[in-house]
């Protein structure tokens, strides 16, 4: 078929060869070859320029944040619990269990650690209400009922009757007792464990609030529980608000003279334990210190 038409030059058709091999080779080519017309682009409205696309590496990108999945299976809480118990694990890491999951940007962990930080320290937020804890990012009413509850079951462990608590074999086994509920008081609180025969806790009583020093702790008032109760031996413990279980020449002072009024009263004293903050304590004990 002919289509009519004026003739084509050939000068027309090496102009058109030429632009098309620069527009293959991608170099500029110039408007008014193209027969753009430039004085409508550049009259466009704002909003109908075509967007800045901003670069891969862009500060406003979010940066990758590790979820407790992207961990060793050796440093994730729930496999270490499985592994070697929950005394092996820290305060956030046990938090971290009871949250089970994080928010965008931190995993359970760091939710966990940010959460005992606000509240200083785990006796803090046993100490929390219900609204403050649903205020924190990453706490919802679902997860701050759970974190009271377990902090609750806690307390009710530590004041069970003296028939269903473990064995004492070790200072952790004292500490576990007593944390719960000596870590959160503000005032020195001085207990003693009564021990029968095969080291099964029999009583608690608390026989001083205040402070602890060997001018006002009476080894008879320590003592005596342990003579009404017929206990062959006894543990001491008393807090340190200031979260510090360091021992200091005082706490040293009070065991020696508790060890050896015991020794007169045939009333062994097995350990005397200075309770801290954030699951922390010190056995006077391992460290030798008043007990000569």
């Amino acid at each position: 078929m002919t289509v009519a038409g004026p003739p084509v030059e050939p000068a027309d058709i090496e102009a058109f060869r030429a632009e098309l091999e620069q527009i293959i080779a991608g170099a500029p080519v110039a408007l008014d070859a193209l027969a753009l017309d430039t004085d409508s682009v550049s009259a466009m409205p704002d909003a109908e320029q075509p967007a800045e696309q901003e670069s891969p590496g862009s500060v406003g990108r979010t940066a990758y944040q590790p979820t407790i999945l992207d961990l060793p299976p050796c440093e994730r809480p729930r496999e270490r619990l499985r592994e070697h118990g929950p005394r092996y694990l820290n305060n956030a890491e046990l938090v971290a269990i009871l949250l089970r999951s994080g928010v965008a940007g931190e995993n359970a962990i760091n939710v966990a650690m940010r959460i005992l930080a606000e509240f200083d320290g785990l006796a803090g937020l046993a100490r929390a209400g219900y609204a403050e804890l649903c205020e924190q990012r990453g706490l919802n009413h679902a997860k701050s009922s759970e974190i009271m509850a377990a902090l609750e079951l806690g307390r009710r462990i530590a004041s069970l009757a003296p028939e269903e608590r473990a064995q004492i074999s070790c200072p952790q086994d004292a500490a576990s007792l007593l944390i719960a509920e000596m870590e959160p008081l503000v005032q020195e609180n001085l207990v003693v464990l009564l021990l029968n025969t095969r080291n099964q806790v029999v009583a608690r009583r608390t026989i001083y609030i205040g402070t602890v020093n060997s001018s006002a702790v009476r080894p008879a008032e320590v003592l005596r529980p342990a003579i009404r109760e017929n206990a062959p031996s006894i543990i001491v413990a008393h807090n340190h608000p200031s979260g510090d279980p360091t021992p200091s020449p005082e706490d040293i002072s009070v065991t020696r003279d508790l060890a050896s009024a015991g020794k007169l009263m045939d009333i062994e004293l097995l350990d005397h334990l200075i309770i801290g903050r954030g699951g922390r304590f010190t056995s006077l004990k391992e460290k030798r210190l008043g007990f000569d």
